[in-house]
């Protein structure tokens, strides 16, 4: 199966944010619902150092209107570009692990030939903190614990 959507990518150059700023931005933008926020590095004229943020959402007008003005609310800049764009997409199921620090949540994607699965970050850092090992000791306490159930 063919799995496509359309998606808005709004774009602003900024040159005169901490990067700080930069990221308090991005997490707004992204507790909002955005689908990605990245930024990039970029020169602009005068040889000034700058950031490209890149706004990833629906393409629906409200959910576009939304994003403009937190841009405009959140960061310094004076102009965003729209582009909007088709991609295609993995279809995605998530589930959860239950292993003896609470659980994990995983996602499953699949399509194109491809299926493959991913423990949340959040959660095996949760683990990894409480129970002082490494997130590569919580992610495999995690995958024998589905081995385990037979989930993955």
């Amino acid at each position: 199966m063919i799995m496509r959507d359309r998606v808005c990518e709004l774009k602003c150059n900024i040159d005169d944010m901490t990067a700080e700023e930069i990221a308090f931005a991005a997490e707004i933008l992204m507790e909002n619902g955005a689908k990605d926020v990245v930024t990039e590095a970029a020169g602009m004229k005068k040889g000034r150092p700058a950031t490209i943020l890149t706004v990833m959402c629906s393409d629906e007008e409200t959910e576009k209107e939304k994003f403009v003005r937190l841009l405009f609310k959140y960061t310094t800049t004076i102009g965003i570009r729209e582009i909007i764009s088709e991609r295609y997409i993995l279809e995605r199921e998530t589930g959860t692990v239950d292993t003896p620090f609470g659980q994990v949540r995983c996602k499953t994607v699949s399509g194109y030939g491809v299926t493959r699965s991913k423990f949340e970050y959040e959660d095996l850092a949760r683990i990894a903190r409480n129970q002082g090992i490494s997130l590569a000791e919580a992610r495999k306490l995690a995958e024998d614990c589905c081995n385990k159930e037979g989930n993955i």
